[in-house]
């Protein structure tokens, strides 16, 4: 009976660029395509918007292998009783994988180590970084803890190759069918209610995201450095979803960017801003991978005792984007309504709920986790710890964002706020970031009555200012 590889799609749902994939169609073997759905591990399961993603990424691959003769085999479970049942049923003695940097995934790779090395090959490869955790070390040999030194570091590396991978053929498929069950099983789609309506701008799967690239690097990119900043212009690269369930590498990113500073199609100071952006989505993804408890624990200890406040009432308004503050409640409903926000205004929104509300930065990561396409359980709890001051290169606890000004100086017309919090759609643009302020006579041609149409301000800047410098400067001190 002839031998099989088995291939164990994860975070890596594409078919090129993919450096495990690649490695296992180069063993000329028929290749076992599975993909399992495991929500047996109770940490950090998959959030509602991811798992809209999820279903729309894995139909595409679906549609893309078929296409090409073959099929992907789908199971929900454990990932090790499946893998036991598939190794014996279809003869594999070559298990390849992508690696992954949660802790629990971590965890998983080396249970399938443990049960497989000695009996068949296993091996996993990177490509969900552009450079791995243990590569990049300070000059004692230990993890970074600061961005800065981290990326300069990064740049002094061999620069991150892209594996073209041999093209999957019909021979290339393992010939006998197993069972698999129907992606609509697994019930990953709201239902009651669909409140996914607004994610339909998004294309997940691999064309989607070579779409979403390609579109970014024509246009997108020239004016990257100061556009990035502005929620009112279509500047960042929307490419966040994409890269964290792996539609497309890092790899093939910088590759690309670096060939068209070559071409001299953009400038590279625009280029290499966006690139760093890759940097800090590897640095994050560094800092979980040596600090596991990144999501639970405050990075700097001293921080695990800070008096947070329980406030469920602000929380609820900060959640569905009704703080009385144009530029935080517009970002709260983008993220509701589209699945995604801004990065400029993800800090605003959150610098908000740590310090002008002093509510938790564990509630606004998993409100994060829940609403986001793209959450991605590293980048969302070192950026949350960022800051508030508890995390790896942080923020200091005195650095408040000012949500009027940051408004003003960001969303400078109101566009972005007058698109996503349409009751102040006509206010004039000098009162559109602080509504307050606006004489009767302007509210009343804008149709605004405040407090009924639109909230007053849940906390009054400089008091919430002036509170949380005080509770920081007391638990600094006592």
């Amino acid at each position: 009976m002839s031998t099989t590889t088995l291939f164990l799609f994860r975070n890596d749902l594409r078919l090129q660029d993919n450096t495990a994939l690649s490695a296992a169609i180069k063993t000329g073997q028929p290749i076992v395509l599975l993909y399992v759905f495991d929500d047996t591990d109770a940490h950090w399961p998959l959030g509602s918007a991811s798992r809209w993603w999820l279903h729309h990424s894995l139909q595409s691959l679906v549609s893309s292998i078929h296409a090409l003769g073959g099929s992907l085999i789908l199971r929900r479970g454990n990932t090790r009783d499946i893998l036991r049942e598939i190794i014996c049923s279809a003869n594999v003695d070559k298990l390849f994988f992508s690696r992954m940097y949660e802790p629990f995934q971590c965890q998983l790779e080396e249970g399938i180590y443990q049960d497989w090395h000695d009996q068949i090959e296993v091996k996993r490869y990177g490509g969900y970084l552009l450079f791995e955790p243990e590569q990049i070390r300070t000059g004692q040999g230990d993890p970074y803890k600061v961005f800065t030194p981290f990326w300069k570091s990064c740049l002094t590396q061999t620069e991150p190759s892209v594996s073209r991978n041999s093209q999957l053929k019909q021979k290339s498929f393992y010939p006998d069918k197993l069972d698999s069950d129907k992606l609509e099983s697994w019930g990953l789609l709201p239902t009651q209610p669909d409140w996914s309506t607004g994610f339909s701008r998004w294309q997940p799967g691999e064309k989607g995201a070579m779409h979403c690239f390609t579109r970014f690097l024509k246009s997108g990119i020239q004016n990257y450095d100061e556009d990035r900043d502005r929620p009112d212009r279509d500047g960042t690269s929307s490419l966040s979803p994409h890269l964290h369930f792996g539609e497309i590498a890092p790899a093939r990113i910088w590759r690309d960017v670096k060939q068209a500073i070559s071409n001299k199609k953009v400038k590279q100071s625009q280029a290499m801003c966006f690139l760093r952006e890759l940097g800090w989505r590897d640095f994050s993804n560094h800092l979980l991978y040596h600090w596991s408890d990144l999501p639970n624990k405050a990075f700097r200890p001293e921080y695990q005792s800070f008096p947070w406040k329980r406030n469920q009432k602000a929380l609820l308004a900060w959640q569905k984007g009704y703080t009385g503050y144009p530029i935080v409640d517009a970002g709260m409903r983008q993220l509701w309504q589209s699945g995604w926000m801004h990065n400029r205004v993800r800090m605003i929104v959150a610098s908000f709920l740590v310090k002008h509300l002093l509510i938790h930065w564990r509630d606004g990561e998993e409100w994060f986790w829940d609403t986001l396409l793209d959450a991605d359980l590293a980048n969302n709890s070192a950026s949350w710890q960022w800051v508030a001051g508890s995390g790896a290169d942080a923020a200091p606890y005195f650095r408040i964002f000012n949500p009027i000004l940051q408004g003003k100086k960001f969303d400078p017309d109101g566009d972005y706020v007058r698109h996503w919090v349409p009751e102040l759609l006509k206010l004039p643009t000098k009162y559109i970031h602080e509504p307050w302020l606006a004489d009767e006579s302007s509210l009343a041609k804008a149709g605004i009555a405040l407090g009924q149409d639109y909230p007053e301000p849940i906390v009054e800047h400089t008091t919430g200012r002036k509170r949380a410098l005080a509770a920081f400067e007391a638990f600094k001190n006592g």
